[in-house]
This record gives C-alpha cells, sequence and structure tokens, in this order.
C-alpha cells in the first residue's frame, strides 16, 4: 500500500455543526487505516461515503470532478469541504492515479475529446471517443486502457454505476490483474454486493455514525441481496403489501 493512513485535522475545524464535520462519520473520525490493497467504502447514502474519498482526491491533487492531476477542468460544486481538514501518510508518497466520479463521467468523457480529438488522444480509452462508447463500454474502456499497471492509487466513487453485473465480474479481474501485485492501490466506495465479494479486501462501514470494518458477510448488501434472492415473493409480498 501506498496511502496508508488518514487522518482528520480536528483541531483545525472551525465548527463540528458546519457540513461535511456535522456528518456522524467525519465527526467522530481521527484516523483511518489502509492495511489491504484494496478498500471498500459502504454505507447509506449521506453518510460521508464520497465525501472522505473526495477529499483524498483533492489531497492527491487529482481533479475532483474526476481525472487525475492533469485533466483539467471545472464542474458545479465539484470541490471538496472536506479536503483541508485532512492529512495523508504515505510509504511512498506516489503521484500517478485517478479519481472516478461517476455523477461527473459525462464531463470528463466531454473533456477528454477537447484535449484528443484522434485516434492517438483516445489511445488511453480503446481508441475511439467515450462518447461514441455505452456507459457501461466507455467505463471499462477507461479501466482497462487508461489505469496501468504501475505505482498508482486508483479512487473510484461507485463503479458499479454504469456496469451490469456481468462487466461487474469483468471489473473484479481487472481490479485483480493490477492490484495483486502490489503496484496498485484502490480505494472504491460502492453499493455493489458483487463488488464487495472481492477476496481479502477491508470494508469500512460508515454507517451508525462511526467509520469500522465490517466482514463482507456481516454487510446489509450481502444479506439483504441474498435474503431477496432465497425469498423474492416473500419480501415482494411485504414490501408491496397493501397498507389499508
Amino acid at each position: 500500500m501506498y496511502l496508508k493512513k488518514v487522518t482528520l485535522l480536528r483541531e483545525k475545524i472551525p465548527s463540528f455543526s458546519q457540513y461535511p464535520f456535522s456528518i456522524p462519520a467525519i465527526k467522530n473520525l481521527d484516523e483511518l487505516h489502509f492495511t489491504q490493497h484494496v478498500t471498500f467504502f459502504i454505507g447509506e447514502n449521506g453518510t460521508g461515503k464520497s465525501t472522505l474519498l473526495e477529499a483524498i482526491a483533492d489531497k492527491c491533487e487529482f481533479n475532483t470532478a474526476g481525472g487525475s492531476r492533469h485533466n483539467m477542468y471545472e464542474v458545479y460544486a465539484s470541490e471538496s469541504d472536506l479536503g483541508d481538514y485532512i492529512r495523508l501518510s504515505w510509504m511512498p508518497k506516489v503521484t500517478n492515479g485517478f479519481f472516478l466520479r461517476s455523477e461527473s463521467f459525462y464531463q470528463f468523457a466531454s473533456h477528454i475529446d477537447d484535449v484528443g480529438s484522434d485516434d492517438v488522444g483516445f489511445q488511453h480509452y480503446g481508441g475511439r471517443s467515450l462518447h461514441e462508447q455505452s456507459h457501461g463500454e466507455s467505463f471499462l474502456s477507461l479501466f482497462l486502457y487508461r489505469f496501468k499497471n504501475d505505482k498508482a492509487i486508483y479512487l473510484l466513487d461507485e463503479p458499479e454505476a454504469a456496469l451490469s453485473p456481468q462487466r461487474q465480474l469483468t471489473f473484479l479481474r481487472i481490479l485483480h490483474d493490477l492490484s495483486h501485485n502490489g503496484r496498485c492501490q484502490f480505494i472504491i466506495a460502492t453499493h455493489s454486493p458483487i463488488l464487495l465479494g472481492y477476496p481479502d479486501a477491508t470494508i469500512y462501514s460508515f454507517d451508525e455514525g462511526i467509520i469500522k470494518q465490517v466482514a463482507y458477510e456481516d454487510t446489509l448488501h450481502y444479506s439483504i441481496t441474498k435474503y431477496f434472492l432465497n425469498h423474492r415473493e416473500k419480501m415482494l409480498k411485504d414490501i408491496l403489501a397493501d397498507e389499508n
């Protein structure tokens, strides 16, 4: 691992009643350690996992709208509110990597069109514009051609957003190929029970107001999905029951 630890600089925070410091998981954060090449952030919407991931990207000097250090473009409200209040501990520090922000990937693809208007410019994305590929294809092109098996840290916010279940399995293979030799580190915020099944990964849950490590089988993603698949009719009957 390159990134070993994230520390919240609590003494610099003006008020814990202000966003994003008012988010319970952020408010209760002191240090977060990374001990595996693949780490997942999970939790309900609004629990702070994307906020912290974005702050890490900011401290890595990646474009917080999505991209690397070299992708210079702007998206409304893409600045990190937390980045100035965390410290990253490295061994060794790496500057190569990428921040995938699913919600602004369209703007990133447009940026790539602006700076690479020929096949050579698109060589890191499968040889053609990301806009000429389906949403899922463009994500896989990014993972296959832009991500390299070199010293790098990759920060991914909901990479499953554009991927079918089959393509998520493909992504797991890409994740393995890039991380198993220790040359790449991944930190991934996800809701996918498929991605969370990656072996030997650390899973940090942001639920219940604290950040804590959990086992795969103890995640709601696993238990809810398993229960639904095994008891689909009963679960749907309970959910869709007429309240009257």
